[in-house]
Parts: C-alpha cells; structure tokens; sequence
C-alpha cells in the first residue's frame, strides 16, 4: 500500500467530494444509489474492482453502487472533511489503522449486526479484532500485507548462506549475520527503505515479542519500550552504523527507490511489502532471478503486525442493510481472490486462502500465503491519537536512531516520555 501522505490535500478532497456529490442517495427511477469510495490504483485492482461493481449493479436493478475513485495519499484528510460536511461516501475503503478516530467520532457504523453470518465466520478473529474499537466493529478486514524480504537469489546461491523458509526461517542474528557475509566491494546485504520507519519497525516487532503499547486496567495505553521492541531497531541500527551491511542512504528512501539497486546488484535483499512483487515482476531486467523469502523470526516466531485493509459504511449513510449486502457481494470468497490477485496481497477470508493461485511457487505467492495465519493487529491498531504520535514523536526518533545521531537509551526516552504526553491528550 503506498504511503499516506499529506500531499495536495485540498485538491484530492475537492475533487472526491464533488465526484461524491455527483449523484444523491436515490436515483432517477427511485432506486437506491450507493456511493463506493474505492482506493485500489494498481491498474489491475482497478479494473478488478470495477468489474465487481460492473457485476454488481447488472444483478440488482433496485440497489445500483457509483464507483468514487479515492486516493490512499490523503484519505485520512478527505474523509474527515468529507465526515463532517455530510457528503461521506456510502461504503468507505480504507486501513484499519486509519479507523480508530473515525469510529470513537461517531463518522462509521457498528457492522455487528448488519454482516452476513457467512462473511462473519469466513475472516479470523484475529482479522476482526483490527476494525474493533470499544463494543463496536467498524470495518471489514479483506487484505493484508505481510512484509518479507524480496531477494536476488543469485547472490544468495553465490554466497551459500542458507535461504530461509517459513518452515525454518533465519533469526534476527542469522539475518544480520547473513547481510554481513553478503557484503562488500562496494554491495551490501540488505537496504532498508525506512522513509516511513515507524509501522515497519512496530510490526515486525511483534516477531521478536515487542508491544510497545500496553493497555491498563483503566484502558488507557501508555508507551514501554521493553527488550523484545529494541531487537528490530537494534538489528538496523547495526547493519548500518556497526557492519556496514545496510547503506544509510536508503533509510530516508521509499521501497521503490530501492528497486534500481537490488536489480543492479547493489543491495542483495530489501525488506518490502508484499505487493511490491508486482513491481518487481513488472520492471525486473530480463534474466534477474528473485525470491521471496520469510522476514526473520524471533521469539514468537514469524509473527507480525499488519493493518489490513478494510470496508466500512458511513454511519449517516441511509441505506446500511443495502450496503452491508455489497460487501458480501464484494468479498465472497472468489471475488476476494479476485481483489487480492489484482493487488498482489493477500485476502483474510479462510475459503479464499485456500484457492490455488495463492499457493503456487511463482512470484513468490505460496510463501506469502504461508505467513497469513502469523499476522495479527498491528500495535496500534487501537490507539487514540496515534497518527500524532507517529508523526511527531516515533518517526523523527527512529529516524535518528537508526542514523546512528541519537542512542537506544535515548530513542526509548523519547519515545515513552514524549509518546506518553501526546497519548495522554487523547485519553483525558
């Protein structure tokens, strides 16, 4: 998924909301129109996507659904304007870890009793919990990324390090210690593209046992770094400042400015999204052989934190039965598939899990689909006041540690004694 950024806010919100306002909630003939707010911009998640809609609307003549083309860039911004002057889409596409301030704000509707008791069983618990906020489930969870290592396998082979599997993945210290044997003269052993380090940092976490936020028995969520959240941090700290086996360059990059040298043979593993295969499909050189390879495990194993994306219906929205029976429509398990092949992810629905485009051997799927059932809510998925956090607090701070400007003594201070202020605000 590509990075939420700020950028040409007011533009995308002016234009989203006149495409939202194009049409009203009944059309022409009395029917109902549904506003769909979608944020797929991969070509083939597009296409796939529309031709769901397409589908849609050829089957039910009374429930037509308008197609809105959103933008991942600045949908948080665009939403909220959109929220409170009254023109919310219908049915909303965003990230569960978008969803937390929408919901306790009143702008989303409870799905618990508007969902299908087949969709409700087909999406794991651990899924589920990612849209929960209080007594409420504010989204449906319907793809998610796990974060793996995209590898020339050349200089794998080259080197005889052994390639890991999700059956036997290599450890943090194997990891480090392999990027360091594939080092030098000039090449390193992995690039970490860390221009957005926080959620990155914090889910992989997870594998190493970190939590970062803790809940008390108040409900209210402060910020310890522990010993199982410096393992990660500590590893890239090292590779770059200790080994050399991680350029500094990168850390300020965007995965797909990496592309150009893992293809040239100057880095030898990047850490990415699992949809940046499509990418690499696409723009590799002919001839450059890769693999997709596990992220390293640590104490609890290959466990990671992933914020999926997810479906919701605006809580002014007057039709919510009709909405709630698109998304069944929309995330039967074939048309899961459907979704997920078009955005080179992964669906959350069990039966879609199973189909046998998802486990095959080619780009890198069958490993992918490997790690679905270690993914679990990332940590903040339900924190308050957690994009201020990030922004102000976590990014500057891992940013400069892993720069090697500022120690892990001082990135833990920060980021509790700082982190703690800024939660503390949104749980007065």
């Amino acid at each position: 998924m590509p990075t939420r950024t700020r950028i040409a806010a007011a533009a995308v919100v002016l234009l989203l909301l006149l495409a939202g306002c194009s049409s009203g909630r009944s059309g022409g003939d009395g029917g109902i129109v549904l506003r769909f707010q979608s944020l797929a911009w991969q070509p083939e998640s597009v296409a796939a996507t529309k031709e769901l809609v397409r589908e849609w609307n050829a089957r039910h003549t009374r429930v037509k659904v308008e197609y809105v083309q959103g933008s991942w860039d600045s949908v948080h911004d665009q939403l909220l304007t959109s929220f409170e002057g009254g023109e919310a889409p219908d049915v909303i596409h965003d990230a569960s870890d978008d969803l937390a301030d929408f919901a306790h704000g009143g702008y989303l509707a409870d799905l618990t009793g508007l969902l299908s008791s087949r969709l409700k069983s087909d999406i794991p618990e651990s899924s589920w919990d990612t849209a929960r906020f209080g007594d409420g489930l504010y989204g449906v969870p319907f793809l998610q990324e796990p974060r793996v290592l995209i590898a020339d396998a050349k200089r794998l082979r080259a080197a005889k390090v052994r390639v890991p599997t999700p059956e036997h993945p290599w450890t943090w210290a194997e990891f480090r210690a392999v990027t360091k044997k594939l080092s030098g003269s000039g090449t390193y052993g992995v690039a970490w593209p860390l221009k957005e380090p926080v959620s990155a940092t914090l889910n992989l976490s997870l594998s190493a046992g970190g939590r970062l936020f803790h809940r008390g028995a108040d409900g209210k969520v402060s910020v310890r770094f522990g010993a199982g959240d410096a393992v990660v941090p500590r590893t890239v700290h090292d590779q770059v400042a200790v080994d050399h086996s991680a350029p500094a360059s990168t850390l300020g990059s965007g995965g797909s400015d990496t592309l150009l040298g893992l293809f040239g043979g100057k880095y030898a593993m990047v850490p990415l999204g699992f949809s940046y295969r499509q990418q690499v499909a696409l723009q590799a050189p002919k001839g450059f052989d890769w693999e997709v390879l596990p992220a390293p495990a640590g104490a609890d194993g290959l466990t990671q934190g992933v914020s999926p994306q997810t479906l919701s219906i605006a809580a002014d929205c007057p039709h919510k039965k009709e909405a709630a029976a698109f998304l069944d429509f929309l995330l039967r398990p074939r048309n899961m598939v459907r979704l997920a092949l078009g955005d080179w992810m992964l669906p959350t629905g069990t039966q879609a899990l199973k189909d046998p485009a998802l486990h095959t051997r080619k780009n890198g799927w069958a490993t992918g689909t490997a790690l679905a059932a270690h993914l679990r809510p990332a940590p903040a998925q339900s924190v308050r006041g957690y994009p201020e956090w990030k922004d102000k607090v976590a990014t500057p701070a891992y940013q400069e540690y892993y720069s090697g400007s500022i120690s892990l003594s001082e990135l833990r201070r920060r980021l509790e004694r700082d982190g703690n202020l800024v939660l503390a605000r949104y749980q007065r």
